[in-house]
């Protein structure tokens, strides 16, 4: 599926313990706590009653938790947090009340409005709806041309040397037994003054993944293409819930000839320090799904595949568990977040060193992206391969695994390569994009 929300007129804001909900660009309501419990509670306000068949995704919560909301969950990393030089919200969730499906394998249209049950007439007002959207959609769009600008140069904010050292000191905790793996990343900044939407165009056109996301807060856009879930929970007609986790861990650049390609996938199956950092994430996917799957139900169902990007090639495995009986999807949220791919393990150990080691707060990367609905269902990605456009800049993270036979250097490149992709999709908009892309 495809899901383009229609503008959303309610918007959820989280900095800190401070909730706000934000209507029509006014903030009306404001709550202090815990967000997560809030965000639970705000969900119940919206009742629905699905239909078979219809898509998945009908309306709910969309948008993002960033990197810190595991200071919600892991109350002793609160107040641990780097500088936080961008000052972005740590959760932002649009309340999609619109929105038109795009099934890929049927090529349907669903157009869907949310009519609250509490209200009176919303039934007929939401037909009305339905009926304005089916004319809006027989207007003629011309598809925008972006004539270019100038390349800009990206900037680092960790020096090689500064990384390089950062990745000596995690090695040596590795060493001395207090880690097993930990990843350390390093971020990217590009001045960005073109269209947000059009990089959005630009990377789906380089690196199609299975999650690709765009998101405008006004303020500030998210431009991803995700290759890693970090958590699915999804209802079979039967009713059974089932929990996916999908590690990826194991890197190599693609090669320049097919036969280049293929010799960099045996030799990455081959690497023993990349097979032992995968497996190590298999457990730990296996540990976090088994705190609320029914006992006996979690299953790695794919083991160890390549899967191929544009810039990169990984290694990934599929875990799944059968949901136990009244958990809920912040329920879900709170036993996998964040994905143990972007920590290391021990999980809360190695986000400590990462608040030690990593020179500014992460904010959305290695988060969260995608969606709650309002029927049960989540299905969000990890926020990698994904760019933050604010105040004329874009900001692109990555990191690498550190364990004990790391190479300093190997690991700096590894950075390199997977930042890569949201950066050239960059050039090729300052470079200028035509209406076919």
């Amino acid at each position: 599926y495809s899901f383009i929300g229609l503008p959303a007129k309610t918007l959820l804001r989280v900095s800190g313990e401070l909730v706000e909900i934000v209507t029509n660009g006014v903030v009306t309501e404001t709550h202090e706590g815990n967000p997560l419990d809030f965000i639970e509670q705000f969900q119940a306000r919206f009742k629905v009653a699905l239909r078979p068949g219809m898509p998945r995704f009908c309306g709910g919560l969309a948008g993002y938790f960033g990197y810190d909301t595991v200071r919600h969950i892991e109350r002793k990393l609160a107040g641990s947090a780097p500088k936080d030089d961008l000052g972005l919200p740590e959760i932002q969730l649009l309340v999609t009340e619109e929105l038109a499906v795009i099934d890929n394998l049927s090529g349907k249209l669903y157009l869907i409005v949310y009519a609250d049950p509490s209200q009176p007439e919303a039934f007929a007002k939401a037909r009305q709806r339905l009926k304005e959207l089916r004319v809006m959609l027989r207007r003629s769009v011309d598809v925008p041309v972006t004539t270019g600008s100038v390349r800009t140069e990206a900037i680092r904010d960790f020096s090689k040397e500064d990384y390089l050292a950062a990745v000596a000191k995690a090695h040596e905790y590795v060493m001395a037994g207090d880690l097993m793996q930990v990843q350390i990343g390093q971020r990217i900044r590009k001045p960005y003054v073109d269209s947000p939407l059009s990089l959005y165009r630009s990377l789906r056109s380089l690196n199609p993944s299975p999650y690709m996301y765009y998101y405008n807060f006004g303020d500030m856009q998210i431009v991803g293409a995700s290759p890693e879930i970090l958590v699915r929970n999804e209802t079979s007609p039967a009713g059974e819930r089932k929990v996916t986790l999908r590690p990826i861990a194991g890197t190599r650049p693609r090669g320049s000839t097919p036969e280049r390609d293929a010799e960099l996938a045996v030799e990455l199956l081959a690497d023993p320090k990349e097979i032992a950092e995968h497996v190590m994430l298999i457990d730990l996917a296996r540990n976090d799904i088994g705190r609320i799957a029914e006992t006996g139900s979690v299953k790695v169902t794919d083991r160890m595949v390549i899967e191929k990007y544009s810039h990169v090639q990984h290694i990934v495995s599929n875990v799944e568990g059968r949901l136990k009986q009244n958990l809920s999807n912040l329920d879900v949220l709170r036993a996998t977040f964040p994905a143990g791919t972007l920590t290391g393990a021990p999980k809360v150990r190695a986000m400590e060193v990462i608040d030690e080691l990593e020179p500014v707060k992460r904010g959305i990367y290695g988060g969260a992206c995608g969606y709650l609905s309002f029927g049960g269902e989540m299905d969000v990605a990890i926020a990698i391969r994904t760019g933050v456009i604010k105040d004329g800049n874009l900001y692109v993270q990555a990191a690498a695994g550190i364990v004990a036979d790391s190479i300093a250097e190997m690991e700096w490149q590894e950075t390199e390569n997977k930042a890569r992709a949201v950066l050239r999709a960059a050039e090729q908009v300052q470079d200028g994009l035509d209406g076919e892309i």
